[in-house]
């Protein structure tokens, strides 16, 4: 029968471990520098970015109504086929006739809303990867920026990172044609057993494109320089735990959708989940490369943020 000091001797031994004392020290990390709360507030931001992005897809709409007026009766043709209630089928034609005359307004409201709602989320993703990078969790002087620099600073990583999403969608994106070309012209999409090998292929394509994605949030948003090595192997545990969140939604907001309820608010749960999942997985591989201890790691080239 084991003692508890046996016990208490082999839980020593395992926390001993490089890879198991890491992942207690990010965890410790992660836990004082108030991660879950970050995670909380990015969430709220990512959430509240939505609106604006929908006011902006709405005026798209619009403007593809108004240039397409065959399309534009042939939409209030299906509402008239589908929709029994005349006040309802009243009420769409009017309000798809609202989207197309008020498009420019909404669309450039919609614009401005959300250029100043992801400059925020910016900032508040820039400084909780800060926190959770930094050497001590107090902010020093040099951490203070003028509010001018901060929102030019938060607008131009902004742009950064909507130039790295297009990117990486774009290597998804032609990497799956491409794959589908190929299968096509060689004829092997029937050979049975070659599937999964195209599967895994499309796999590792997106962790590579998640992996570009996390690369430049944690090089470019630190103040500091991260380490090679911890940034390379922090990057790759980002981009396979995206991947895993991105595979575990598409299993369940099908499912989820399928009652009443879930009808009705899954697609929002969905996407809060989401959102949260990304900003606690983001913050905790940041305190993850903050945190490692490797020899002979030099920190990534270019200068320190003032």
């Amino acid at each position: 029968m084991m003692t508890l000091k046996k016990v208490t001797g082999i839980a020593g031994k395992v926390q001993r471990q490089p890879v198991i004392a890491h992942l207690l020290r990010a965890a410790e990390r992660f836990n004082d520098r108030l991660g879950n709360q970050f995670g909380a507030a990015i969430t709220y931001f990512s959430f509240l970015s939505m609106i604006p992005i929908l006011m902006v897809s709405f005026a798209a709409g619009g403007f593809i109504l108004a240039s397409h007026p065959t399309l534009l009766q042939d939409i209030f043709d299906k509402i008239l086929q589908n929709v029994s209630d005349p006040t309802l089928a009243s009420t769409l034609k009017n309000t798809i006739n609202t989207a197309v005359q008020q498009r420019t307004t909404v669309g450039l409201v919609g614009l401005l809303i959300a250029l100043y709602s992801g400059i925020n989320w910016m900032g508040n993703l820039r400084e909780a990867i800060r926190a959770q990078s930094r050497d001590v969790w107090e902010r020093t002087p040099q951490d203070q920026e003028k509010l001018w620099v901060k929102y030019f600073r938060d607008f131009i990583s902004l742009i950064g990172l909507l130039v790295a999403l297009i990117v990486t969608l774009s290597i998804t994106s032609v990497s799956g044609a491409a794959q589908h070309m190929i299968i096509s012209a060689l004829y092997l999409d029937g050979i049975e057993w070659l599937k999964p090998a195209w599967r895994l292929v499309g796999l590792a394509i997106s962790i590579f494109a998640n992996y570009l994605l996390f690369f430049w949030i944690f090089w470019r948003l630190p103040r500091h320089r991260p380490r090679r090595k911890a940034l390379i192997r922090g990057t790759f545990i980002a981009a396979i735990g995206f991947e895993v969140i991105k595979i575990i939604m598409t299993w369940t907001l099908p499912a989820l959708v399928k009652s009443p309820s879930g009808a009705a608010f899954g697609s929002v749960l969905g996407l809060m989940a989401f959102f949260y999942f990304f900003a606690r997985l983001t913050l905790f591989c940041a305190a993850w490369i903050a945190t490692a201890e490797y020899k002979d790691d030099r920190r990534m080239p270019g200068k320190t943020h003032d």
